[in-house]
């Protein structure tokens, strides 16, 4: 089912988001901001910190942070996913040529897998965004 309306597409992604974290989490958490930990990614200057789930196991949501200016080179990944923006500005777009939408925080957005994409800071500060995917992240330079 596709929606274009935006409350429809938040009330989704909270269901996949809840349905994915009450499969893997046994109990009630809390979080600050400050003690979630990033780590490196091994992809470029990628860094990631854990919501839920193994992000290199299977299902998951996870923090990723970009670097201020950064962009991925063009690559796409084996299963969809649901992103959000938590702070800085993002633009993913199809091709490093396509005009840059600006998603500054509080955005939200959609990709497909196996469809090729770049992610990008566009902002000059760091970039923090929350991802739910279904399976584990896999990332695949396309050309």
């Amino acid at each position: 089912m596709t929606t274009r309306n935006p409350l429809a597409r938040w009330a989704l992604f909270a269901a996949s988001v809840i349905a994915a974290g009450n499969a893997v989490a046994q109990t009630s958490i809390s979080i600050p901001a400050a003690d979630i930990k990033f780590a490196e990614t091994g992809v470029g200057r990628l860094q990631a910190a854990k919501g839920f789930g193994d992000l290199a196991q299977g299902a998951h949501g996870t923090f990723v942070k970009l670097p201020a200016g950064y962009a991925t080179p063009l690559h796409k990944h084996s299963h969809d996913y649901y992103g959000v923006v938590i702070s800085g500005v993002v633009a993913n777009e199809p091709t490093a040529a396509d005009k840059d939408r600006p998603m500054p925080a509080g955005s939200y957005w959609f990709q497909k897998g196996h469809a090729a994409h770049v992610t990008k800071c566009v902002s000059n500060t760091d970039c923090v965004t929350f991802i739910s995917q279904p399976g584990k992240f896999d990332f695949t330079e396309t050309r």
